[in-house]
């Protein structure tokens, strides 16, 4: 176990237990901690937002908890909100058209499957909970890759692009592709994560008008087809709103660009 990283965590579970504010004498006393040691540990963990220092006089400086924080504690919260919002209607979807549903976000430039509702079907896919994907391969990750800012969208596709299959990825076509999904509002794929498998999913916004997922709708391909596509297509798009709207998104602010 990294020694630095536990007497970190240490001084930051510190500040939770005490006082809004500690002075660094404060703080090597209750850590048991040399000074020098704790300064060197509160300087790197102000430069990343974990702590904030002020400075009362020449010779009283407090330290607190920082907003970066709050920020992550933002970030989680949202996350397990959208899960428990969102599960009730994907199992609704299921039930409905009786395909493979996901949820899927981005983080770090991959694409994470944070919920998953299984068909009554014996097909099973490779997808789980946790797994994380290239923002490239399949319609919920492609979907996430076209709403992200295009200097971001050129980060991912600047790399090594790899596929599960045996077809090649053209980067310019790819990039055209994304253009056109977020102009149609959907992705969809075929045979990109799983053989003889199709995908459609549609953008979930929350009130800032934001991309914050991708509601992914999987199954054979077989039954991605004619009148059928067309109603996974509706029911999925129709749930994305619904689920959108329990986010407190408003339509007219769509980040979707129709032009």
């Amino acid at each position: 176990m990294n020694q630095s990283v536990t007497k970190a965590l240490q001084l930051l579970e510190l500040f939770a237990k005490e006082q809004k504010e500690l002075t660094l004498q404060d703080i090597s006393l209750k850590a048991n901690m040399p000074k020098p040691t704790v300064y060197r540990l509160l300087t790197t963990l102000e430069n990343y937002g974990y702590v904030y220092k002020s400075k009362r006089s020449t010779h009283d400086s407090r330290y607190g908890l920082g907003l970066k924080l709050l920020e992550l504690g933002q970030l989680v919260s949202e996350r397990l909100e959208l899960r428990e919002i969102a599960r009730p209607f994907m199992e609704e979807l299921a039930k409905t058209i009786n395909e493979v549903i996901h949820l899927v976000i981005e983080k770090d430039n991959k694409a994470i499957y944070i919920e998953k509702v299984d068909s009554t079907r014996a097909l099973r896919l490779m997808t789980r909970v946790g797994k994380s994907s290239p923002l490239y391969i399949g319609s919920g990750p492609k979907l996430l890759l076209a709403f992200l800012p295009e200097h971001q969208q050129r980060k991912v596709l600047q790399a090594e692009l790899y596929t599960l299959t045996d077809k090649k990825i053209d980067k310019q076509k790819l990039f055209q592709e994304l253009i056109q999904i977020r102009k149609q509002g959907f992705a969809y794929s075929i045979g990109e994560q799983d053989a003889d498998t199709t995908g459609v999913s549609y953008p979930i916004f929350n009130f800032e008008g934001k991309v914050v997922a991708s509601l992914a709708v999987s199954g054979l391909s077989n039954h991605f087809e004619g009148d059928r596509l067309q109603i996974i297509k509706n029911q999925t798009e129709k749930t994305a709103k619904v689920i959108s709207k329990k986010l407190g998104y408003k339509e007219q602010i769509s980040a979707i660009d129709k032009t």
